[in-house]
């Protein structure tokens, strides 16, 4: 290199192009890979986009029946229950406490690590806004700082390890429905509908949060209204489930479009129709350019035709669908309905998170005995049932600290029949299930339907086929399936055992068997009255033991006795129930 072109390349100008050129090479990478709409399909900047999400139900909104209470019930009530037994004072810790501690960092690393993409957050307006009876001024909005906190925290989190936050107004200003415990409607005050001031109130707060997060690529979307269920027509049902126009509902969505669209032009606006969301009439066609319809999907038979007006919506319209809220069924009919939607390309959200006491949640949260005791007094508020003050204070504290990861179990049954079992009809073992050993009735394979266990009833289809709706799990503990288990007083079991066994129903376990022998088998069984049961123990589909359970109607618990041969390894079991009427505990299998 020549001594000309040297001096050029050290020249000032030069070496400051050189400097930035480097400042540049060293700042982080700026992400603007926002969810967007292409066509039918939801988008980012790699290509379509398929949501897979849970649902943050019951950290801001409160929802009686995931409170364990007696009756359905709005959450202004939750709270006068509350602030009736402990003073505003306190509830305002439990309430601090039970915010801070039901969703951590450690959450959102825990659900992208579980193989969701995205997280809805379902939003109380009273965490951001006052309630417009509170109000200095009328029509004004006093703006609260704790559901932005809160909300800001959260998508730091997501943000750090990129994961979708979908916004969601789960309690609109006023209540948009009927359905007064997922939307605190107030039966003695004006709901969204019949008061402008709560739609305006609705409209700022949107323009508020759309400020706020407009340049965040990391919120997907804003969910503006969840499960409106109001009708608008004289005569029709209350829910609004046949309203053939939905005017009103149009008017305040369109109106909150133009607010958004005033200050962020980045984000996915989510409309859901009336009828608890699946109503469109009258929402049609869309009025922006990134614009996504949201339906629910519960308690149906999991059949293209039960989303075909959406598919058809879709093709019209060529615009996308989310399923927005499912969940609240049994483990098969969550593979099931997983499976419908992403076979037809439509990404979902499930609901709940976390939920205590429960096999129909994601985490399960410990119930307190102290707990149980402000539940009673609920279901029957008589003063000798009444628990004093620090009793309360304390199970409910103590309910807010059992709310943290920490303390809560993963359903595996349920997270499997989310991911794997829509992919794969194979089994795996629930438990080590070793050999010699004791085997627990309860801990059957995990799995499919026919494929893990056979079940007169799987699953609770009430929409579908009407009726009050069925429990799949008629005893409700220990697993999500078809199974019915409940708990039992058999001292030589694990406090579960199967029962409402029905003539052809079965349950396959993997057994670990350390030896080649013949084995002694104890099963514990309890005749339930109805006359005698048959079992077949089979492998390879080889009936290797009959047993016999005798009749009886004494209630005891009793072992029968039979000689097993198996093979070391891993050995496939079906307990294959010719005859019902019993409930089964454990088999023992004892080295002869």
């Amino acid at each position: 290199m020549n001594n000309h072109k040297m001096k050029r390349m050290l020249m000032p100008g030069s070496l400051l192009g050189l400097v930035i050129l480097l400042l540049l090479s060293c700042q982080p990478k700026v992400n603007n890979d926002y969810l967007r709409r292409d066509g039918t399909q939801i988008v980012n900047n790699q290509g379509p986009f398929l949501i897979r999400a849970i649902n943050f139900g019951n950290w801001m909104v409160q929802e009686s029946y995931m409170m364990k209470t007696k009756g359905v019930f709005p959450q202004h009530k939750v709270k006068q229950l509350i602030n009736g037994l402990i003073g505003e004072e306190k509830s305002a810790v439990f309430y601090d406490t039970w915010r801070a501690n039901f969703v951590t960092e450690a959450d959102v690393i825990h659900i992208k690590a579980l193989g969701f993409n995205a997280i809805r957050l379902p939003m109380h307006y009273n965490l951001f806004t006052l309630p417009i009876e509170s109000e200095a001024v009328k029509g004004e909005n006093t703006w609260l700082e704790t559901g932005f906190i809160l909300t800001d925290s959260l998508l730091s989190w997501c943000t750090k390890h990129e994961v979708y936050l979908i916004l969601d107004l789960h309690a609109a200003p006023g209540g948009q429905g009927k359905d007064a415990n997922i939307n605190d409607y107030d039966a003695e005050k004006p709901s969204l509908w019949e008061n402008p001031l709560n739609q305006e109130k609705t409209i700022a707060l949107w323009a508020k949060l759309a400020s706020r997060y407009a340049n965040e690529p990391w919120i997907g979307g804003y969910d503006l209204i969840n499960e409106t269920n109001w009708t608008f027509e004289e005569g029709k049902q209350e829910n609004g489930l046949n309203d053939t126009s939905n005017l009103p509902l149009q008017t305040l969505m369109m109106d909150i479009t133009k607010a958004v669209r005033a200050v962020d032009q980045h984000h996915i606006l989510f409309v859901e129709g009336n009828g608890w969301a699946n109503n469109y009439h009258g929402l049609t066609p869309p009025w922006d350019s990134n614009m996504v319809y949201s339906f629910h999907h519960y308690w149906q038979r999991n059949e293209t035709r039960s989303i075909q007006r959406f598919l058809d919506m879709r093709e019209k319209y060529q615009v996308p669908f989310w399923m927005g809220e499912s969940g609240e069924n049994s483990n098969e009919w969550l593979a099931e309905a997983i499976q419908l939607f992403e076979l037809h390309g439509i990404g979902w959200a499930w609901w709940p998170y976390k939920k205590f006491d429960s096999r129909t949640c994601l985490m399960e949260v410990p119930v307190s005995p102290e707990y149980q005791k402000i539940l009673d007094y609920q279901a029957n508020p008589v003063d000798s049932l009444k628990p004093d003050p620090e009793l309360a204070f304390r199970a409910l504290m103590q309910l807010a600290e059992n709310h943290k990861l920490v303390n809560c179990k993963l359903n595996r049954g349920y997270h499997d029949a989310m991911f794997r079992q829509v992919v794969s009809n194979a089994t795996l073992p629930f438990a080590e299930n070793k050999v010699p050993g004791k085997i627990c009735a309860v801990d059957y394979d995990l799995g499919r339907m026919n494929q893990a266990y056979h079940d007169e009833g799987y699953a609770n289809f009430w929409v579908t086929d009407g009726g009050d709706g069925i429990d799949p799990n008629e005893g409700g503990f220990y697993r999500n399936d078809g199974v019915d288990i409940t708990t039992a007083d058999d001292p030589e079991g694990n406090g579960f055992c199967v029962f409402s066994i029905a003539d052809g129903e079965w349950m396959k376990y993997t057994l670990n068997v350390t030896e080649t022998a013949l084995y002694q088998v104890d099963t514990r069984v309890l005749n339930e009255g109805q006359g005698g049961g048959k079992i077949l123990f089979q492998t390879d589909g080889n009936t290797m033991l009959t047993l016999d359970v005798p009749p009886s109607d004494n209630k005891q618990w009793i072992s029968l006795q039979a000689d097993f041969r198996l093979e070391a390894g891993q050995i496939p079991m079906t307990l294959r129930f010719v005859k019902g009427g019993f409930k089964l505990s454990t088999i023992a299998f004892t080295k002869k």
